[in-house]
């Protein structure tokens, strides 16, 4: 299909997308995909599975840092600082350590453990902060003028974006189907693989998801306007910001088809459905497409829907509360 498909006005570029996979490891490449029988049967409609998880850091997030730090090590770069919810920071720091890259991640103080543990085991320096992501946000810019290094925002840095953009070629060299659900955080693998399927697969719908709890994009999204909220009420914590980034809003109205919201019991229900009919331990952002089918079954009933499993780094013990094993 020609790359001149979609313009779209968004910061992305089709054929930097392409490139990027020469930069990222193939351990994050070409992710299990496959159509799962019993979820779909129990959801009233075909259901495929985009596995972001059988990576060494459990995420799809290494797309964008392998990305990130290919082109630091290019030009001379030594270090970097991120703020994070956790997956990004494991992702940048293994993308950094493989590369000879000093990683500095900056996460709240109440992030999941697993999620804290895993950044330390891969060598960055974890310094932690009160508050919520976006207080972590603030100290990650002060820290990277301070030092003179390189800060990663993750979505506003088109290389996260066009890191996860690289799911989207994976779906679109695939077979047809007829919406994808897309768990909606910052917006980099919202907008990423929206870009793509638009570009290149415009009859799929992209549906965003986001959980009730934490609505401030998915606001954005139908105000066609940045929407910030005052706090957070969700267990899917990766998902979870306040302060929508405009740049990312815009390209996010460019390629979505719809932003939907779900209740946490929804959440909730989804993680035990993976667990249950696909054997897939996974954190609550993961299971938001789940979630929006089962809220929504009319909608989907009949299609064949794809659902990106974004993450696993989940604590043992809060799960086994969330799915009741």
């Amino acid at each position: 299909m020609a790359s001149t498909a979609f313009r779209g006005g968004t910061r992305m570029d089709l054929d930097r997308i392409r490139a990027a996979r020469h930069a990222i490891d193939p351990l994050f490449l070409d992710t299990p995909f496959y159509e799962c029988g019993p979820l779909g049967r129990r959801l009233g409609c075909a259901v495929s599975l985009k596995l972001e998880t059988a990576n060494p850091v459990r995420s799809f997030k290494a797309r964008g840092t392998e990305l990130v730090t290919s082109l630091l090590a290019g030009g001379g770069g030594d270090a970097v600082v991120c703020a994070s919810a956790g997956n990004l920071g494991q992702a940048l720091a293994w993308s950094a350590r493989r590369r000879g890259i000093r990683a500095t991640v900056v996460a709240a103080r109440g992030a999941p453990a697993a999620k804290l543990d895993g950044i330390r085991a891969l060598g960055a320096e974890l310094q932690l902060v009160d508050g919520d992501i976006e207080d972590a946000r603030e100290r990650a810019v002060r820290l990277a003028a301070q030092r003179g290094v390189r800060l990663v925002e993750d979505s506003l840095d088109i290389e996260t974006c066009e890191g996860a953009a690289t799911i989207g070629l994976e779906l679109a060299a695939g077979p047809p189907i007829d919406a994808v659900l897309v768990a909606l955080g910052g917006g980099a693998m919202a907008t990423g693989i929206g870009y793509v399927m638009k570009a290149l697969r415009p009859e799929v719908e992209v549906i965003c998801v986001q959980p009730a709890g934490a609505p401030a994009m998915t606001r954005s999204w139908h105000a066609r306007q940045v929407v910030t909220t005052d706090t957070i009420d969700t267990i899917a914590d990766g998902v979870a910001g306040r302060h929508p980034i405009p740049e990312v809003l815009d390209d996010l109205l460019a390629v979505a088809d719809d932003a939907v919201l779900v209740e946490e019991a929804s959440i909730r229900a989804g993680m035990r459905h993976l667990l249950d009919l696909a054997g897939q331990v996974v954190e609550p952002s993961a299971a938001l497409g789940v979630a929006a089918v089962r809220e929504d079954r009319a909608r989907f009933a009949g299609r064949h829907v794809v659902t990106v499993v974004c993450g696993s780094n989940v604590d043992p013990a809060a799960y086994r509360g969330w799915v009741g094993h």
